[in-house]
């Protein structure tokens, strides 16, 4: 279990810097944005109320009150939620082609450590799905503050404050990304883990297989996708009819088999075909 926890750690801090970045990016932009985008809206209603001769309650009535969810639909905001996932995506192929390509092939050196290689299959799993979880917290640290922020910056007159729960119910990316529900966070995130043990296995397909292996890894993506997608497929074509609650539940114990499948899959490619 120690060597699990020191490999988990070993590839956290190996895109700590990368990482701390992006944090840093999505606090910049996102504060920066609650300041340009509020000025600018602020500076629209005072021109529009000088032009119409309105008062700030006759231009409320009119244009409608000025609230956060205008700053969290804007590019400043949503843009460096979007370079952060597409970060980890691509760092999913990194955690594992970076030892293989980097400098002194250093794979070689972590297949031949004294520990199961499910271990190290897992601890990038884990390494990746917890700095997501991070960057969701740290979004969720935020949101409140930049609201705060929003607040103190907008006439009492010409706003309409809103809650961070609010915020999010109100914001599609937002609300993907911090589900409202522990049902929509086992589904979201559920779906996440599983996603990321499939490329994995892709991955391990391909290292194992080399051209062949990239066949392998997509057909097994194909068949893993169709498998958990199987039950809104029979919904869609009104074959069966699944209650909503049945249906989430039947999505989660699929994807709960299709990550275990993949999972012991993966580690079974990485322990007998994958060499050193």
């Amino acid at each position: 279990m120690m060597r699990y926890v020191k490999l988990v750690n070993f590839e956290i801090n190996r895109f700590s810097k990368i990482y701390l970045t992006l944090l840093l990016i999505t606090l910049l932009s996102q504060f920066a944005g609650v300041m340009i985008v509020t000025k600018s809206l602020l500076n629209s209603a005072m021109d529009i109320m000088s032009e119409e001769k309105l008062s700030e309650a006759a231009y409320v009535t009119e244009y409608g009150a000025i609230d956060f969810s205008q700053i969290a639909n804007s590019l400043w905001f949503l843009a460096p939620i979007a370079l952060g996932a597409v970060a980890l995506i691509f760092y999913i192929f990194l955690i594992w082609y970076r030892d293989w390509f980097g400098k002194n092939t250093f794979i070689y050196r972590l297949l031949m450590l004294p520990t199961s290689r499910l271990s190290i299959y897992l601890s990038k799993a884990t390494a990746i799905f917890l700095m997501v979880l991070g960057m969701i917290a740290w979004q969720i640290i935020l949101l409140p503050m930049e609201n705060a922020l929003f607040n103190s910056s907008v006439p009492e007159a010409l706003k309409m404050e809103m809650s961070s729960s609010a915020i999010v119910i109100f914001n599609g990316v937002l609300n993907l990304v911090i589900p409202s529900t522990f049902t929509g966070f086992l589904l979201s995130y559920g779906i996440g883990l599983m996603v990321i043990s499939i490329l994995f296995t892709a991955i391990m397909f391909e290292r194992s297989f080399r051209i062949k292996g990239i066949i392998f890894g997509l057909v097994y993506g194909a068949i893993a996708a169709a498998l958990f997608l199987t039950p809104v497929f029979v919904k869609a074509s009104e074959v069966f009819y699944f209650y909503p609650g049945e249906l989430v539940g039947t999505l989660i114990a699929l994807g709960i088999i299709v990550t275990g499948l993949s999972i012991w899959l993966g580690s079974w490619l990485l322990k007998n075909r994958v060499t050193v």
